[in-house]
């Protein structure tokens, strides 16, 4: 089969042949051009809307709370927290049960009819609209959570997290809608990179005595984990720019909290509720924001990229 393939490669090609490929590569070229170029515009346009307030504020910005626009002055830092907060909050929930469910899934664990029907669930949980998950959360996970949010201020108020008497909606209730968020996304990725793993590395360790549990967590995991790790973190992105949902269930207040018991607000969410009503140097003001959380993106993805390198070549 390779002496074939060598044949087929080394083979003489006609012009057409040629002239296809030059089409294709430069065709790809040119889309891959395009797509950097949007990107770029969009940073540019962000950046220059946002320089006004960026001039004016500088870094400060960035550690006050203060948002004001009878008196001019705004900070993002309550929204900043806001967003880190609860999208790594909601991934470190999100990890155990995704990963968990990919293993479930994969592992022979039932019958394959029910592994698919588990399957199925998990990605028509994507196809949900963040709106419907909203109002799911505002109507059910609310009033369902009420009275263990209750609990946890009474028994761990003593922990700055749970410091304050729940009184509605707050952050603790967006981690939970984008733990539901996040789930079908680690779990699919994470379900995608445990079939990717050669049936002969689940065969060797079976063959030299090891047990189900321990083949999973010391050969199968550790050769997926390079795209375990990357869905993780297309998770992580897609918690800190999601907007509808977490701006209908978060309280959307600007006064700063270190509890999750009280409301907040994130990035995505500010935007979301001030941008049409904004004006003069409110309007540069909320660029800067959006300035910053795309910079914040821009770090998950370098890190992302990094991160899933290392672990493929140790792995």
């Amino acid at each position: 089969m390779e002496e074939k393939l060598t044949l087929f490669n080394n083979r003489k090609r006609f012009g057409i042949e040629k002239n296809i490929d030059i089409l294709f590569k430069n065709t790809a070229l040119v889309m891959s051009c395009f797509v950097a170029i949007i990107l770029l515009g969009i940073i540019l346009v962000v950046f220059f809307q946002s320089f006004e307030s960026f001039s004016r504020y500088g870094l400060k910005f960035l550690v006050t709370s203060e948002w004001n626009p009878v008196k001019d002055e705004y900070g993002a830092f309550t929204a900043i927290y806001g967003t880190l907060v609860t999208s790594f909050i909601s991934l470190l929930i999100t990890i155990p049960l995704g990963v968990g469910t990919a293993i479930f899934i994969t592992e022979d664990f039932v019958p394959k009819v029910f592994r698919e029907i588990i399957g199925s669930f998990v990605e028509l949980l994507a196809a949900i609209p963040s709106v419907v998950l909203g109002l799911w959360a505002i109507f059910v996970i609310e009033p369902f959570f009420r009275d263990f949010f209750v609990f946890l201020h009474s028994f761990f108020g003593w922990i700055p997290l749970f410091s304050t008497e729940p009184t509605g909606r707050n952050s603790l209730l967006a981690i939970l809608i984008l733990v539901v968020m996040l789930l079908p996304i680690v779990t699919a990725i994470a379900r995608d990179s445990l079939n990717q793993v050669p049936r002969k590395l689940r065969n060797a360790a079976y063959g030299i005595g090891a047990s189900r549990w321990k083949t999973i967590f010391s050969v199968i995991l550790p050769a997926a984990l390079s795209g375990i790790m990357a869905g993780v973190l297309l998770a992580l992105g897609r918690a800190m720019g999601e907007t509808m949902a977490v701006t209908m269930i978060i309280g959307n207040s600007n006064t700063f909290s270190l509890s999750l018991l009280s409301p907040g607000y994130t990035i995505s969410s500010m935007l979301a509720n001030q941008f049409g009503e904004a004006d003069g140097s409110q309007v540069s003001s909320l660029f800067y924001a959006a300035f910053v959380l795309m910079i914040l993106s821009l770090i998950v993805n370098i890190f992302a990229q990094w991160l899933v390198k290392k672990f493929s070549l140790k792995y």
